[in-house]
Protein backbone atom coordinates (compact mmCIF):
# COMPACT_ATOMS: atom_id res chain seq x y z
CA UNK A 1 0.00 0.00 0.00
CA UNK A 2 1.52 3.33 -1.10
CA UNK A 3 -1.22 5.86 -0.20
CA UNK A 4 -0.39 8.20 2.69
CA UNK A 5 -1.52 11.55 4.02
CA UNK A 6 0.79 14.58 3.82
CA UNK A 7 -0.41 17.34 6.10
CA UNK A 8 0.12 21.07 5.53
CA UNK A 9 2.56 21.12 8.46
CA UNK A 10 4.58 18.34 6.83
CA UNK A 11 4.73 20.20 3.50
CA UNK A 12 5.90 23.36 5.25
CA UNK A 13 8.54 21.62 7.35
CA UNK A 14 12.04 22.74 6.34
CA UNK A 15 13.33 19.40 7.59
CA UNK A 16 11.69 17.58 4.66
CA UNK A 17 11.65 20.45 2.15
CA UNK A 18 12.68 19.29 -1.29
CA UNK A 19 12.43 20.43 -4.88
CA UNK A 20 13.62 19.58 -8.37
CA UNK A 21 15.60 22.28 -10.11
CA UNK A 22 17.11 22.48 -13.59
CA UNK A 23 19.90 25.01 -14.16
CA UNK A 24 20.73 25.76 -17.79
CA UNK A 25 23.67 27.79 -19.03
CA UNK A 26 26.14 28.12 -21.91
CA UNK A 27 29.29 25.99 -21.88
CA UNK A 28 31.85 27.45 -19.49
CA UNK A 29 29.34 29.60 -17.61
CA UNK A 30 30.15 27.92 -14.30
CA UNK A 31 27.18 25.61 -13.83
CA UNK A 32 29.21 22.89 -12.10
CA UNK A 33 30.82 25.36 -9.69
CA UNK A 34 27.35 26.20 -8.34
CA UNK A 35 27.61 22.90 -6.48
CA UNK A 36 30.24 24.37 -4.16
CA UNK A 37 27.50 26.28 -2.33
CA UNK A 38 25.89 23.00 -1.23
CA UNK A 39 27.01 21.18 1.95
CA UNK A 40 29.46 18.50 0.83
CA UNK A 41 28.44 15.92 3.44
CA UNK A 42 24.81 16.13 2.34
CA UNK A 43 25.39 16.24 -1.42
CA UNK A 44 25.99 13.55 -4.04
CA UNK A 45 27.19 14.50 -7.53
CA UNK A 46 26.32 12.19 -10.42
CA UNK A 47 29.24 12.92 -12.73
CA UNK A 48 28.32 12.21 -16.36
CA UNK A 49 30.89 14.61 -17.82
CA UNK A 50 34.12 13.72 -16.00
CA UNK A 51 34.20 17.48 -15.60
CA UNK A 52 34.72 18.20 -11.91
CA UNK A 53 38.00 20.06 -12.39
CA UNK A 54 36.36 23.33 -11.31
CA UNK A 55 35.28 21.83 -7.97
CA UNK A 56 38.35 19.80 -7.03
CA UNK A 57 38.40 21.40 -3.58
CA UNK A 58 34.73 20.61 -2.92
CA UNK A 59 34.36 18.13 -0.06
CA UNK A 60 31.35 16.17 -1.35
CA UNK A 61 31.06 12.68 -2.88
CA UNK A 62 30.65 11.93 -6.57
CA UNK A 63 29.86 8.88 -8.68
CA UNK A 64 31.28 8.75 -12.23
CA UNK A 65 28.65 7.41 -14.66
CA UNK A 66 29.65 6.21 -18.12
CA UNK A 67 26.59 4.31 -19.36
CA UNK A 68 22.84 4.71 -19.37
CA UNK A 69 22.45 1.34 -17.66
CA UNK A 70 24.46 2.66 -14.69
CA UNK A 71 22.41 5.86 -14.72
CA UNK A 72 19.21 3.84 -14.41
CA UNK A 73 20.64 1.81 -11.53
CA UNK A 74 21.72 4.83 -9.49
CA UNK A 75 18.39 6.56 -10.23
CA UNK A 76 16.63 3.49 -8.83
CA UNK A 77 18.68 3.70 -5.62
CA UNK A 78 17.97 7.42 -5.24
CA UNK A 79 14.27 7.33 -6.11
CA UNK A 80 13.47 4.05 -4.38
CA UNK A 81 10.80 1.62 -5.54
CA UNK A 82 8.15 2.81 -7.99
CA UNK A 83 4.97 0.97 -6.91
CA UNK A 84 3.50 1.45 -10.40
CA UNK A 85 6.47 -0.13 -12.20
CA UNK A 86 6.24 -3.45 -14.03
CA UNK A 87 7.31 -6.08 -11.43
CA UNK A 88 9.91 -7.29 -13.90
CA UNK A 89 10.92 -3.83 -15.12
CA UNK A 90 13.18 -0.98 -14.12
CA UNK A 91 12.52 0.91 -10.87
CA UNK A 92 10.49 -2.03 -9.56
CA UNK A 93 10.98 -3.66 -6.18
CA UNK A 94 13.03 -6.37 -7.87
CA UNK A 95 15.26 -3.87 -9.65
CA UNK A 96 15.82 -1.89 -6.46
CA UNK A 97 16.65 -5.02 -4.47
CA UNK A 98 19.12 -6.17 -7.15
CA UNK A 99 20.92 -2.80 -7.30
CA UNK A 100 21.03 -2.47 -3.49
CA UNK A 101 22.55 -5.94 -3.23
CA UNK A 102 25.05 -5.25 -6.02
CA UNK A 103 26.13 -1.87 -4.60
CA UNK A 104 25.53 -1.99 -0.81
CA UNK A 105 28.02 0.83 -0.15
CA UNK A 106 26.28 3.12 -2.66
CA UNK A 107 22.86 2.26 -1.25
CA UNK A 108 23.97 3.39 2.21
CA UNK A 109 25.64 6.51 0.77
CA UNK A 110 22.57 7.56 -1.21
CA UNK A 111 20.32 7.14 1.80
CA UNK A 112 22.34 9.70 3.77
CA UNK A 113 22.28 12.41 1.10
CA UNK A 114 19.87 15.33 0.94
CA UNK A 115 21.00 16.88 -2.35
CA UNK A 116 21.63 15.14 -5.70
CA UNK A 117 23.52 17.17 -8.31
CA UNK A 118 23.25 15.73 -11.85
CA UNK A 119 26.14 16.98 -14.01
CA UNK A 120 24.93 17.03 -16.64
CA UNK A 121 21.54 16.40 -18.20
CA UNK A 122 23.12 17.02 -21.61
CA UNK A 123 25.53 14.12 -21.20
CA UNK A 124 22.87 11.90 -19.67
CA UNK A 125 20.84 12.19 -22.89
CA UNK A 126 23.96 11.50 -24.96
CA UNK A 127 24.57 8.29 -23.02
CA UNK A 128 20.91 7.38 -23.42
CA UNK A 129 21.14 7.90 -27.18
CA UNK A 130 24.22 5.66 -27.43
CA UNK A 131 22.28 2.98 -25.54
CA UNK A 132 19.06 3.46 -27.55
CA UNK A 133 20.87 3.01 -30.89
CA UNK A 134 21.83 -0.53 -29.83
CA UNK A 135 18.32 -1.66 -28.89
CA UNK A 136 15.97 -3.65 -31.17
CA UNK A 137 13.58 -0.70 -31.42
CA UNK A 138 16.32 1.27 -33.18
CA UNK A 139 16.18 -1.06 -36.18
CA UNK A 140 13.49 -1.49 -38.83
CA UNK A 141 11.58 -4.76 -38.48
CA UNK A 142 11.17 -4.88 -42.25
CA UNK A 143 14.71 -4.10 -43.43
CA UNK A 144 16.84 -4.57 -40.32
CA UNK A 145 18.47 -1.20 -40.98
CA UNK A 146 18.89 1.47 -38.30
CA UNK A 147 15.70 3.43 -37.58
CA UNK A 148 16.56 6.85 -36.14
CA UNK A 149 12.94 7.60 -35.23
CA UNK A 150 12.75 4.42 -33.19
CA UNK A 151 15.96 5.31 -31.36
CA UNK A 152 14.73 8.82 -30.53
CA UNK A 153 11.38 7.52 -29.35
CA UNK A 154 13.07 5.03 -27.03
CA UNK A 155 15.48 7.70 -25.79
CA UNK A 156 12.62 10.03 -24.90
CA UNK A 157 10.61 7.40 -23.03
CA UNK A 158 13.55 6.13 -20.99
CA UNK A 159 15.05 9.52 -20.08
CA UNK A 160 11.67 11.01 -19.12
CA UNK A 161 10.94 7.94 -16.97
CA UNK A 162 14.33 8.33 -15.25
CA UNK A 163 13.79 12.05 -14.59
CA UNK A 164 10.31 11.45 -13.19
CA UNK A 165 11.67 8.72 -10.94
CA UNK A 166 14.25 11.13 -9.49
CA UNK A 167 11.47 13.70 -9.12
CA UNK A 168 9.79 11.43 -6.56
CA UNK A 169 12.89 10.79 -4.43
CA UNK A 170 11.78 11.14 -0.81
CA UNK A 171 13.46 13.92 1.17
CA UNK A 172 15.94 14.82 -1.57
CA UNK A 173 16.41 17.93 -3.65
CA UNK A 174 17.63 17.12 -7.15
CA UNK A 175 19.50 19.67 -9.26
CA UNK A 176 19.98 18.98 -12.96
CA UNK A 177 22.40 21.12 -14.94
CA UNK A 178 22.47 21.27 -18.72
CA UNK A 179 24.03 23.20 -21.58
CA UNK A 180 22.04 26.07 -23.08
CA UNK A 181 22.74 26.97 -26.69
CA UNK A 182 21.69 29.88 -28.87
CA UNK A 183 19.81 28.79 -31.99
CA UNK A 184 19.34 30.92 -35.11
CA UNK A 185 16.54 29.91 -37.49
CA UNK A 186 16.30 30.43 -41.24
CA UNK A 187 14.77 33.88 -40.70
CA UNK A 188 17.66 35.06 -38.56
CA UNK A 189 15.69 34.90 -35.31
CA UNK A 190 17.59 33.69 -32.26
CA UNK A 191 16.41 31.75 -29.25
CA UNK A 192 17.95 29.86 -26.32
CA UNK A 193 17.31 26.13 -26.04
CA UNK A 194 18.60 23.27 -23.85
CA UNK A 195 21.22 21.19 -25.64
CA UNK A 196 19.71 17.72 -25.27
CA UNK A 197 19.41 14.67 -27.46
CA UNK A 198 15.79 14.39 -28.49
CA UNK A 199 13.38 17.30 -28.74
CA UNK A 200 10.69 15.57 -26.66
CA UNK A 201 12.91 15.51 -23.56
CA UNK A 202 13.60 19.25 -23.89
CA UNK A 203 9.90 20.01 -24.37
CA UNK A 204 8.74 17.98 -21.37
CA UNK A 205 11.54 18.95 -18.99
CA UNK A 206 9.85 22.15 -17.66
CA UNK A 207 6.77 20.10 -16.78
CA UNK A 208 8.81 17.55 -14.82
CA UNK A 209 10.89 19.82 -12.60
CA UNK A 210 9.59 22.40 -10.10
CA UNK A 211 12.05 25.13 -11.04
CA UNK A 212 14.02 26.11 -14.14
CA UNK A 213 16.76 28.73 -13.95
CA UNK A 214 19.17 30.04 -16.56
CA UNK A 215 22.68 30.99 -15.48
CA UNK A 216 23.89 34.00 -17.41
CA UNK A 217 26.25 36.96 -17.39
CA UNK A 218 24.83 40.37 -16.56
CA UNK A 219 25.76 44.01 -16.10
CA UNK A 220 23.97 46.45 -13.76
CA UNK A 221 21.58 48.79 -15.57
CA UNK A 222 19.52 51.29 -13.62
CA UNK A 223 17.66 49.42 -10.91
CA UNK A 224 17.99 46.11 -12.72
CA UNK A 225 20.25 43.98 -14.87
CA UNK A 226 21.18 43.82 -18.55
CA UNK A 227 21.92 40.41 -20.04
CA UNK A 228 25.37 40.49 -21.67
CA UNK A 229 26.45 36.91 -22.50
CA UNK A 230 29.80 38.08 -23.91
CA UNK A 231 31.12 40.87 -21.66
CA UNK A 232 28.96 40.55 -18.55
CA UNK A 233 30.91 40.35 -15.28
CA UNK A 234 28.20 39.22 -12.86
CA UNK A 235 26.66 35.76 -12.87
CA UNK A 236 22.96 35.62 -12.03
CA UNK A 237 20.13 33.12 -12.30
CA UNK A 238 17.06 34.05 -14.34
CA UNK A 239 14.14 32.45 -12.48
CA UNK A 240 10.78 33.68 -13.80
CA UNK A 241 9.08 32.48 -16.98
CA UNK A 242 8.20 36.03 -18.00
CA UNK A 243 11.55 37.80 -18.20
CA UNK A 244 12.95 40.54 -20.47
CA UNK A 245 15.86 38.34 -21.59
CA UNK A 246 13.79 35.61 -23.35
CA UNK A 247 15.67 32.96 -21.39
CA UNK A 248 14.16 29.65 -20.22
CA UNK A 249 12.92 29.86 -16.63
CA UNK A 250 10.11 28.72 -14.35
CA UNK A 251 9.28 29.37 -10.69
CA UNK A 252 6.66 27.06 -9.25
CA UNK A 253 7.42 28.30 -5.71
CA UNK A 254 6.32 31.90 -6.40
CA UNK A 255 9.11 33.14 -4.14
CA UNK A 256 11.83 34.12 -6.60
CA UNK A 257 12.57 37.42 -8.32
CA UNK A 258 13.18 37.72 -12.06
CA UNK A 259 16.89 37.23 -11.35
CA UNK A 260 18.63 35.89 -8.26
CA UNK A 261 22.29 35.69 -7.19
CA UNK A 262 24.16 32.65 -8.52
CA UNK A 263 24.11 30.92 -5.14
CA UNK A 264 22.33 27.56 -4.99
CA UNK A 265 22.17 27.43 -1.20
CA UNK A 266 20.55 30.88 -1.01
CA UNK A 267 18.20 30.04 -3.89
CA UNK A 268 16.98 26.82 -2.27
CA UNK A 269 16.56 28.54 1.09
CA UNK A 270 14.35 31.15 -0.58
CA UNK A 271 12.34 28.50 -2.44
CA UNK A 272 11.69 26.56 0.77
CA UNK A 273 10.97 29.58 2.98
CA UNK A 274 7.39 30.18 4.21
CA UNK A 275 5.46 32.26 1.72
CA UNK A 276 4.67 35.78 2.98
CA UNK A 277 1.14 37.04 3.06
Amino acid sequence: MSLRLVTAAMRLSTAIARTTLCVLGPSGSGKTSLMKALPGKETLCLDFEAGLMSVQDWDGDSIPIRSFEDARDIACLIGGVNPAADPNGYYSEGHHAHVAKTYPDLAALVEAKRYVFVDSLTDLTRQAMAWAKQQPEAFSERTGKPDVRGAYGLLAREVITLLKHLQHAEGKTTIFVGILEQITDEFGRTSWQPQLEGGKVARELPGIVDQVATLGLFEPEGDGWRHDPVKGRTRRLVCQTVNPFSLPAKDRSGRLAVTEPADLAALLTKIHSPKKG
